[in-house]
């Protein structure tokens, strides 16, 4: 036998043993997370933000440079438009969603435009009218493996199937492409506020479906619905609120419940097993969000983990992470399904943040908690009439809280002028504080890690090499105030009188006491020099954006809170007249708030010191925090080497080049870190925020990396961009 020559032998081996690893990393990663495509939203139906790619590491992504740039040309500056879309890429197509809700498709590797859709286009007359701007954070797709691809969007109320390769409605999916989500509900809901802010999620032929409904009382509930993707037809439908006879019925006091309560709506997202046929679900709170005297009970299945079965929706398992939920604690983000190493074995597992900050780890299979968890003693008294608040709240023990969960004088804002010190102490001893479950009062509540605290919708990443899950997270006190307010017309009112009271009941639980906004909802004050009379209607019955429809309302309530806000003098002379319905007890609360009201120092600071954003990383097969680091800078504070972090929306992802890429920061600032240490590695700035999660894909062997720089929030101005980032030459 011939020998070879050394050079020969060294590089033959070098070749196999690169092949071998090669090998490895794929049977690693194989199961899952995205390749070369972004194939669903947050990167695959498991719901973990992780990519398989590695071209971009921790050695070269100090290189990355813009690719391209794609401008959707229909930013509204005024109204604070927004894109929060993760976005798709499919065999070298990217897939995004405007600010006005157009669907385009584009060239993945040059951002040169394809196609729109323009959802205007396929409404006429009263539909155009009724047609609800909101937003969108993603879009799901389905495929038959051959010729037949649809993209399945929701902008409105509407729930679109349009062609992949045409931008075409397709004709035979529900009326000429579209399904209205009113429908199908099993109760009258065709005047209520009913729209989608996340994507559903396909299993085989069915496309799922959460909703967004209202938060205040009379809202729609939150069903969960599946659609044939072919004809649009409903083939199953889960009761989140349960219906006669339905498992769950008996956690709501009032039997009939069901009628008239709304919300537990899984609004953020749904996650799919594929091996198993089980999809998982995380429900929002019952309505009215800040007062249950009208739902007591544990209110199943509102603030739950749901497993059900996803070719028919039969109920599997639920953990109900609050009891009672008077605060606001949606579930915020889909469960993550992460496989992890627990005493030695591999584990299939949910893994689930929280607003509060917890972190519940759950087996897959049953529900149960991988962690302990304990039920632990909560304040239980309100002052409110009717009002039953549960006694205990489930609580990890492990992992750890990823962020503070009290407010006490000793956490007040250290940087701040003494004056201003001051003056929050003195307004921090005015409120219920210390307890992240204080009741809801008339003299106000702390609400911390706040209303948008702990997790937003964007969501945890997870690596499934290192067991490592990055999350970001807020931590911002805000003021939960409860107020009463009349039911019904006195009999003897004014237009301005009774838009006084509806307004109270009706609107300031999200525009303030006085008309001047709060937390992310715009101030009315001058809006009448922006909407005339007809104009204001017209919005009343349509909502927009966060701004549910009001048609449940009559036409001279309507009349009359348009009467009020817009300051119409004459309008308001005129003497009410009241409907000839009596006022629904259910739907007509004793209480509603002053609005959403953040904490905050004279300066316009949280009340609370530093951090305010932070991103974190916990392994999952422990329960400890690898690395923590602050997210986001106010340059005021960082030009002093103070490093603060800020609020933030959209997720991060992370790949197998050993990177966490997260924008999400007002600052307006795009990030990678090394996922194992936490160390940054790299920054850019952007064109306006990025309040969304990126997408990582690659085109020709060519890695890309592409986030939404929309804008919108926290002060923050609008952009209509997606920028890709990816590294110089081939």
């Amino acid at each position: 036998m011939p020998v070879k020559p050394a050079a020969q032998i060294h590089w033959s081996y070098a070749i196999a043993f690169l092949l071998y690893c090669l090998c490895c990393a794929c049977r690693q990663d194989s199961k899952a997370g995205a390749g070369d495509s972004w194939p669903a939203y947050n990167g695959s139906k498991e719901n973990i933000h992780y990519s398989r790619l590695a071209s971009i590491d921790t050695g070269n992504v100090s290189q990355l440079q813009p690719a391209w740039e794609l401008h959707t040309g229909d930013a509204d500056t005024a109204a604070h438009s927004q894109i929060q879309c993760n976005p798709l890429v499919i065999d070298g197509v990217f897939y995004g969603v405007s600010p006005k809700m157009k669907l385009f498709a584009a060239d993945a590797a040059t951002g040169r435009q394809q196609w729109v859709f323009n959802p205007f286009d396929s409404l006429a007359g009263n539909r155009r009218m009724f047609f609800v701007l909101n937003n969108c954070r993603g879009l799901s797709y389905w495929t038959d493996g051959h010729a037949n691809k649809r993209l399945f969007y929701t902008a409105g109320a509407y729930l679109y199937c349009i062609d992949a390769a045409t931008g075409k409605p397709v004709m035979a999916f529900g009326d000429k492409g579209k399904i209205d989500l009113h429908e199908g509900l099993d109760r009258d809901a065709k005047n209520l506020f009913v729209t989608a802010t996340s994507p559903g999620a396909v299993y085989k032929d069915l496309i799922i479906m959460g909703t967004r409904v209202d938060e205040a009382a009379g809202a729609a509930p939150g069903h969960i619905r599946a659609y044939d993707v072919h004809t649009g037809r409903r083939r199953w439908i889960f009761h989140t609120i349960p219906q006669p006879g339905e498992y769950g019925y008996d956690t709501w006091d009032d039997s009939s419940a069901w009628k008239h309560t709304g919300g537990a709506n899984a609004w953020c997202g749904i996650s799919i097993d594929e091996k198993t046929g089980r999809m998982f679900a995380g429900t929002g709170s019952a309505s009215f969000d800040f007062y249950g005297g009208k739902r007591t009970g544990s209110n199943l299945f509102s603030d739950c983990i749901l497993a059900l079965d996803a070719a028919t929706g039969k109920y599997i398992w639920h953990f109900q992470e609050v009891h009672h939920d008077v605060w606001d604690r949606d579930l915020s983000s889909p469960p993550a399904l992460v496989t992890i190493t627990k005493d030695g074995k591999p584990v299939d597992a949910i893994a689930q943040a929280t607003k509060t900050g917890m972190l519940f780890v759950l087996d897959r299979a049953d529900g149960k908690p991988l962690f302990p968890v304990e039920e632990r003693p909560v304040p239980a008294q309100s002052e409110l009439k009717d009002e039953k608040l549960w006694p205990v709240q489930p609580m990890p023990l492990l992992p750890a809280p990823f962020v503070r969960q009290t407010f006490t004088e000793a956490d007040i804002n250290n940087l701040v002028p003494d004056s201003s010190y001051q003056d929050i102490k003195k307004r921090l001893a005015s409120y219920k504080t210390g307890h992240m479950f204080a009741p809801p009062s008339r003299q106000g509540t702390v609400i911390f890690p706040g209303f948008d605290g702990g997790v937003e919708w964007g969501g945890p990443a997870y690596d499934p090499v290192s067991n490592l899950l990055y999350v970001n997270a807020n931590e911002m006190p805000w003021v939960l105030t409860m107020v009463d307010v009349k039911t019904q017309a006195s009999g003897q009112e004014t237009n301005g009188e009774a838009g006084a009271r509806l307004y109270k009941a009706n609107c300031m639980s999200c525009h303030g006491a006085n008309r001047e906004g709060s937390g992310n909802y715009p101030t009315l004050l001058g809006v009448n020099k922006k909407y005339n009379e007809p104009q204001f209607l017209q919005l009343l019955s349509t909502g927009r954006r966060m701004m549910p429809s009001f048609r449940q309302l009559e036409e001279s309530e309507r009349n009359a809170i348009a009467s009020y806000v817009l300051g119409l003098a004459a309008a308001q002379q005129k003497k009410f007249t009241a409907p000839a319905r009596p006022a629904d007890a259910y739907t007509h609360l004793s209480y509603s708030t002053t609005g959403y009201n953040k904490f905050l120092s004279k300066e316009g600071y949280p009340a609370v010191r530093p951090p305010w954003g932070t991103l974190n990383a916990i392994n999952l097969s422990t329960g400890a925090l690898a690395w923590k680091d602050t997210l986001g800078d106010y340059p005021e504070f960082a030009a002093k080497g103070i490093h603060t972090g800020t609020e933030n929306y959209g997720g991060c992802v992370v790949t197998a080049g050993g990177l966490v890429f997260i924008a999400a920061t007002r600052d307006a600032k795009f990030r990678a870190y090394n996922k194992r240490t936490g160390q940054l590695l790299w920054e850019t700035s952007l064109p306006a925020a990025g309040f969304a999660t990126p997408s990582v894909y690659a085109v020709n062997g060519k890695q890309y990396i592409v986030i939404a720089c929309g804008g919108g929030k926290l002060g923050a101005r609008s952009g209509d961009s997606y920028r890709a980032y990816a590294l110089p030459g081939r």
